[in-house]
Formats: structure tokens, sequence, C-alpha cells
């Protein structure tokens, strides 16, 4: 007997990927990592048709493949900026790459504007958002979950690769342009306090938003 086949059947949406964004050391990384973890343990639970892939690391890759250092994001604005600018490009590229699958993203192509916006100038980092992915960029991450990093925890370590700030000071005030350049793009976001120091809190955090952004999709 032969198969039914079903007709104008509506594909299944994919679930909303997600972002873990922030300044540098306020456990992004983990942080993904535990997250991929769970959803590979868990998927069928949550209902998702796939496992997420995970897109991680992509600056540290910009930075070793083009041989950029981190100092050079404070000692030279066109080494700091043509960094920024390859980096959106890196980033783009990986997520348009799993058109077909969700994600999980430790950074995002954001963060480098607001790398910008902080060690080189405002109008350059406008201009950054200029690029012709940049759109498409802004549109994936309005419709994806967002979760901005919060500094002020136990993560502040020198792993020898990624720019330390000098003080908190610093810190806080990259902090406060991934805010406004959220608020800027439009891009719906939430703050993962530093408060929220354990690691299962901060993976049941983002899953709770998710889930809620999920449900919403589902509705329309």
């Amino acid at each position: 007997m032969a198969a039914a086949e079903y007709h104008n059947q509506k594909p299944e949406k994919l679930p909303p990927s997600i972002y873990i964004i922030g300044a540098q050391s306020t456990g992004k990384t983990t942080l993904v990592t535990a997250l991929g973890e769970y959803f590979a343990q868990n998927v069928e639970l949550e209902g998702s048709i796939s496992q997420p892939h995970q897109v991680k690391e992509v600056a540290r890759g910009v930075l070793l493949q083009h041989q950029f250092s981190a100092s050079d994001i404070t000692s030279s604005k066109t080494r700091a900026l043509e960094l920024q600018r390859l980096i959106i490009q890196a980033q783009a590229a990986a997520e348009g790459a799993l058109q077909d699958g969700w994600y999980i993203a430790d950074r995002s192509a954001l963060d480098a504007v607001a790398y910008a916006r902080q060690y080189v100038g405002e109008a350059e980092a406008r201009r950054l958002r200029e690029a012709t992915v940049w759109q498409e960029i802004e549109d994936k991450m309005r419709t994806g979950v967002v979760v901005l990093c919060e500094p002020g925890g136990e993560w502040l370590m020198d792993d020898g690769v990624r720019l330390m700030p000098r003080d908190q000071a610093e810190w806080f005030a990259l902090h406060s342009h991934f805010r406004v350049l959220l608020a800027e793009c439009g891009i719906p976001y939430v703050v993962l306090p530093c408060s929220v120091s354990l690691l299962r809190q901060r993976v049941e955090f983002v899953l709770q938003v998710w889930k809620q952004k999920k449900q919403m999709q589902e509705l329309h």
C-alpha cells in the first residue's frame, strides 16, 4: 500500500536562535556551552525539530587568522576598525551557513560594533552598520533571543587573547554601548544580571526567555 502523500503542509518553524552577547569576560562562552549540552540532552523535551548548532569564538578565529592581537584594539584605531569589520563579515558568514537550522551564538556582529564604538569612535561604528550584510544581521537578531550578559561577576580573567578592560569603569562603559546599540537598532533583548552567578541558574534564565519567544512565534 502506498504511503499517504501530504499536500500544502506548512513547514515546521525553526525555533528562535539564541544570541549570548556582551562585554568580555561575562561568562558568554561557558553559558553557550552549557546551553548546547542542555539541548543535546533534552531536545525532544523542548519540542525542537533539531538540535541547535553553536556559533562560537568567531572573533578569536579572526584574530588568529589575520594575525591581530588584542592590543591592536587600543593601540591603532585603523587596525581596530579593520578587525571589527572582519569580525562582522565572519559572524555573518557563520550564521549564513546555518540557514536550514537554528543556533546558539557566542557573541554577535553587534558586539563588533560596540567595540568599535568604544575604542574607535561613534561615527566609525555607525559606518560599520552600513555594510551590505547588516540589515540581514539585524533581522535575524530581532527574530531571535538576545541575552546581554552584565559585567560585574567573577569572570574577568586574562586568557592572553581577549582584550582586558583597564578597570571596572571601562568594562561597564562597553556594556552601556551594547544597550545603546540594541536600542538604536530596535532589537529586543534581556539583560542577564551578574547576580545570577550559578551556571544552572543562568541556563534556566535563558531557557525561560527562549521558551516564551518560541511560544509567541508558534502563535503567529
